[in-house]
């Protein structure tokens, strides 16, 4: 299944985090090809998290790897439409907070590698699909070397070597491995209760220019970030 859900809060097996969110929750399964419907889902999702102002997280769970005619009909338009709505949940207003579990491959490490805040299960596997000649060459590389840097990941990314749970820990892919990840989303929704959506997109956005924009051309933004975070202060008259 891969779909944007309406879920009723405090259903775990939705990993629904009461007052933390709307009633909303992207479900990604790795083991389907990308089709229009799986684009559909991931902006529907935004979409949905991003109208409600209620939330301030949206979960997204994700498992299952494609088997070996997954490029059966693919073309490169759909890819570029699975990029652009990749980069829409990247750089939403709310923080993304992704459960993992199982062989995760496909749809569901391109996801994975989009969202904030990674919580996995001991068995999650993580892999870059071949596509018969070599490892598909698409953003989840980008996304790989940017996160983790190239070196450590050579293996991954030339041969399609698998991450266990610990390797992805260790990486920094994942942010936290445990057995129970509705209780850990839970927890993460209280570490993101009463931080602002837009603030938190604009922090993201300086954290990934960090690694390709030079000090002098950084200062600028982060010195209007600053700007910003003081007038909102004065504001509200707090410190």
């Amino acid at each position: 299944m891969v779909s944007a859900e309406t879920v009723r809060r405090g259903r775990g097996e939705h990993y629904a985090a009461d007052g933390a969110r709307g009633d909303v929750a992207l479900c990604i399964d790795g083991s389907k090809p990308l089709t229009m419907e799986a684009v559909a889902a991931v902006e529907a999702a935004c979409a949905a998290a991003e109208s409600d102002e209620s939330t301030t997280m949206l979960p997204v769970q994700v498992t299952g790897t494609p088997g070996k005619d997954w490029t059966h009909g693919l073309d490169v338009l759909l890819v570029s439409k699975w990029e652009r709505a990749l980069r829409r949940l990247e750089r939403l207003n709310v923080t993304t907070v992704a459960v993992a579990s199982g062989d995760c491959g496909g749809l569901a490490l391109d996801v994975l590698l989009a969202t904030d805040y990674r919580i996995a299960t001991p068995d999650v596997r993580l892999s870059l699909l071949v596509d018969g000649e070599a490892t598909w060459p698409g953003m989840a590389v980008f996304r790989l070397a940017q996160q983790s840097g190239g070196s450590r990941l050579r293996r991954a990314i030339l041969f399609g070597a698998h991450l266990d749970a610990h390797e992805s820990v260790d990486l920094g892919i994942v942010d936290e491995l445990t057995d129970d990840p509705a209780t850990a989303l839970t927890a993460a929704a209280e570490m993101v209760t009463g931080l602002s959506g837009k603030e938190m997109a604009i922090r993201r956005q300086l954290m990934f220019d960090a690694t390709t924009t030079s000090f002098e051309d950084a200062l600028g933004r982060h010195l209007a970030a600053c700007d910003r975070a003081l007038r909102r202060s004065a504001d509200t008259g707090t410190p």
